[in-house]
């Protein structure tokens, strides 16, 4: 077995005001900055290989982290959201009715305009555990919410089709470990990192 603990990046302004980033490359904002400054890693993540989503907000968490040895992964990027990039869910659900609870009672396959469902992404991230699982090396994947949730939900049997069994908190460290395939198991949730 093969240990991957997963971060997500620090607050960004749109963080703060609930926008949905996707692919858009918003940095972290002041206040995201000084709360990814006050994190610690544990001890034995320290020695990890590291991995760092393309974005911007991903990758000045990491450097912020004294994780200057990080790899860029194109895949760990976050989920592409389309054309609601920029919006707030509330927002989406006003304006769409009961469009968008059918929409999002689809779960895994629930796909915005132009962008990519859960589904996709975990097609996306398999490969990527399968070079992990067989390197055999534990690894740290500094990433997104939607990344955290796609590797979160086999590893659970989510169908995202409800709320999630756990929380994943922001802030905190998610640790699984991959099978021989890359199979997700959840070994510890919510780790304070402050």
């Amino acid at each position: 077995m093969t240990r991957l603990a997963m971060l997500r990046h620090g607050p960004t302004a749109w963080t703060a005001e609930q926008r949905i980033q996707g692919h858009s490359d918003v940095p972290l904002s002041p206040a995201g900055r000084a709360e990814v400054g006050g994190w610690r890693l544990p001890p034995e993540v320290q020695s990890y290989r590291v991995l760092v989503s393309p974005l911007s907000r991903a990758r000045e968490t990491a450097e912020l982290l004294g994780l200057a040895d990080a790899t860029v992964e194109p895949a760990l990027a976050e989920r592409c959201w389309g054309d609601w990039e920029g919006m707030r869910l509330p927002e989406l659900r006003d304006r769409y009715g009961t469009d968008m609870v059918a929409w999002e009672a689809l779960g895994l396959d629930f796909r915005p305009p132009n962008g990519e469902s859960p589904r996709d992404l975990q097609q996306r991230l398999e490969p990527l555990l399968a070079r992990i699982a067989a390197a055999r090396r534990d690894t740290l994947a500094v990433c997104h919410r939607g990344v955290l949730r796609a590797v979160y939900a086999p590893a659970t049997g989510w169908d995202m089709r409800t709320d999630p069994p756990d929380k994943l908190r922001d802030g905190c460290l998610q640790s699984f470990e991959l099978d021989a395939e890359g199979r997700p198991e959840v070994v510890q949730l919510n780790r304070r990192l402050a």
